[in-house]
């Protein structure tokens, strides 16, 4: 370093029960968040497509790897990578779900099971616009 470096913030020093002292400079300031919570179906749309692309891209060799690295069934993992078969615009409407504020989330994955097993985006959008109007009235 070139020289003695400085640092100058304000402090408070307040008196606590029975004369102790203690180093107040206040609340730390953290960015207000949204309330509630991201839905999970919209936390397996984002992994299924970031699973995707790492098996397409050759980082994870195959679904069975991938399998054995979350410890989960291979089952399991082809029901979360049908996500990839619904239509862009489906996905990206999954991502982008309301939170959760309470309570259970409205949407999850065996809902959304028939839905990408449709073939056609056409009949997946009309799928997927009537399990929205059921599930949150409009």
């Amino acid at each position: 370093m070139n020289g003695p470096l400085t640092i100058t913030a304000p402090v408070n020093f307040a008196r606590e029960a029975k004369g102790r002292r203690r180093l107040d400079a206040g609340p730390p300031k953290m960015p207000a968040c949204a309330p509630g919570r991201v839905p999970r179906i919209a936390r397996l749309m984002a992994l299924a497509l970031r699973y995707e692309e790492q098996v397409r891209t050759g980082v994870l060799p195959s679904y069975t790897a991938l399998a054995e690295l979350g410890h989960v069934t291979r089952a399991r993992v082809s029901q979360i990578m049908a996500l990839v078969n619904l239509a862009p615009d489906v996905q990206e409407a999954l991502l982008y779900l309301p939170r959760t504020e309470q309570g259970r989330d409205p949407i999850h994955l065996a809902m959304l099971q028939p839905i990408a097993a449709a073939i056609e985006w056409k009949k997946q959008r009309r799928m997927w616009s009537e399990l929205r109007k059921r599930v949150y009235g409009n």
